[in-house]
């Protein structure tokens, strides 16, 4: 827990903790090396240092975990200063670390009783064992930024089917430029949240897609959205397919949204739209300057050993996705030949870059339009750190499917990508849309569906 998360000290709010001297160990065992748990580990050391350092107590008597300014943490910290007399089963084995700290639990729980002491770890092995011992053990809930991935904020809302006539609601509407605009009083509108879509569909009414530009109070505005799935308004050749693209693509194409996320299964279009609002932005728009590009490298099944080459020679591998997808977007007319073709792609390929994560620490991107691939294999931290990477005139795209996190300690609900779409929803600069509909192949969706 303290390698995953090194504040987690002070998200205990009013509980005593207690750390065993094996934890220690363990800790001192990992601070080793540039990977994120050495790293975490290290940051955990300071932070023990700190208490240790500014409370003028006896560490045998508890340290207040307070004592750092963190307004959340409340309890004290104790440490195991003496060996503590405890009986296990004789099948575990006395030397390994998780039977000694189980030990642990059971002397405090027989010295504190009847006070309850729970083991909090984030190894599930070590709940399972300890549950069988008749210890109490949960999982680090903290790090969760949703308890449940379906919980996870949509993006869009299907306004209620007597929403034009029920006596509740008031609208408004009137023409400006190109939109149309609605005023809404009424009940809906403490469930909406800004830049979320409103859709209204029935069988012989006239329906509504919009999106939600201001709430003040108990008025909310909608916008009606441009409708990209005629020919006339295609994105570099692409129309979509489906409401939810219609949705997205009015995110990616809107200069006054800077942070866009996108969420859905294997083949719902995230990364050609991504792709194709970001080409006619830069070449056609001149909006940005360049798409810069990045993915997690985290793989599906073993790993195949280190690549060759430059920075973006070892990260070509990882980018087939974006290889697929250009070669959708290269298409142009027959008659261009095979000189006007190979000249398109080198085109599109100059104004293409592709970056690793390691290297991001410290960059600042200036216009440039950033996508983020298989974002859902993220930490939060790892979030963090590539979205403050964004300086004026940027605009990052965030894409993952929640159900193929490749990460061994990551979860739907404490992806990175999950984090993302949790605290920026209802910011009037971000938008997030989960695409519902794949558009691949039959093939595509019937196996998302069934396997």
């Amino acid at each position: 827990m303290l390698l995953h998360d090194p504040m987690c000290l002070f998200r205990f709010e009013e509980h005593d903790i207690f750390l065993p001297m094996i934890v220690l160990e363990e800790l001192d065992g990992h601070k080793k090396g540039m990977t994120e748990v050495a790293r975490n580990a290290r940051q955990t050391s300071r932070s023990l240092d700190a208490l240790a350092g500014q409370s003028d107590r006896d560490m045998q008597g508890g340290l207040p975990l307070n004592a750092t300014g963190h307004k959340e943490a409340g309890g004290q910290l104790f440490f195991q200063t003496q060996l503590l007399a405890y009986t296990l089963p004789s099948s575990l084995p006395q030397g390994k670390a998780d039977n000694q700290i189980l030990g642990v639990v059971e002397a405090l729980r027989q010295q504190h009783a009847p006070r309850e002491v729970v083991l909090v770890s984030k190894d599930i092995n070590m709940r399972v064992k300890s549950r069988a011992l008749g210890l109490a053990a949960e999982d680090y809930q903290n790090d969760k930024a949703l308890d449940d991935g379906d919980l996870l904020y949509s993006g869009a809302i299907a306004l209620p089917q007597d929403f034009w006539t029920t006596h509740g609601n008031r609208v408004e509407s009137w023409q400006q430029g190109a939109n149309t605009y609605y005023r809404i009083t009424g009940p809906l509108v403490p469930n909406l949240l800004i830049n979320q879509f409103v859709y209204f569909e029935a069988p012989g009414e006239p329906s509504l897609y919009a999106r939600v530009t201001e709430i003040r109070g108990d008025i909310a505005v909608f916008k009606t959205l441009k409708d990209f799935n005629h020919l006339k308004n295609s994105v570099w050749g692409v129309t979509t397919r489906n409401r939810e693209q219609n949705f997205a693509m009015n995110l990616l194409m809107d200069p006054d949204i800077d942070f866009v996320t996108l969420t859905g299964t294997a083949g719902t279009g995230k990364t050609l739209m991504a792709l194709a609002a970001g080409l006619t932005q830069v070449l056609d728009d001149r909006r940005y300057t360049e798409i810069i590009m990045t993915r997690a490298t985290v793989s599906v099944g073993e790993d195949i050993g280190f690549l060759p080459g430059t920075e973006e020679e070892k990260m070509g591998p990882w980018m087939g996705a974006l290889d697929d997808n250009l070669e959708v977007l290269g298409r142009t007319d027959t008659n261009a030949g095979e000189w006007g073709r190979a000249a398109t792609q080198e085109l599109i390929r100059s104004r293409i870059k592709i970056k690793s994560m390691n290297f991001m620490r410290g960059r600042t991107f200036l216009n440039k339009y950033v996508i983020i691939d298989e974002a859902q294999n993220l930490t939060p931290k790892q979030m963090k750190t590539l979205v403050t990477r964004a300086g004026p005139g940027t605009k990052i795209i965030c894409m993952g499917n929640l159900a193929q996190i490749d990460t061994p300690y990551l979860t739907e609900g404490s992806s990175g990508l999950t984090f993302a779409v949790d605290k920026f929803k209802g910011w009037q600069h971000s938008g997030h849309i989960t695409l519902a509909r794949g558009e691949r192949s039959r093939l595509a969706d019937f196996a998302s569906e069934v396997l």
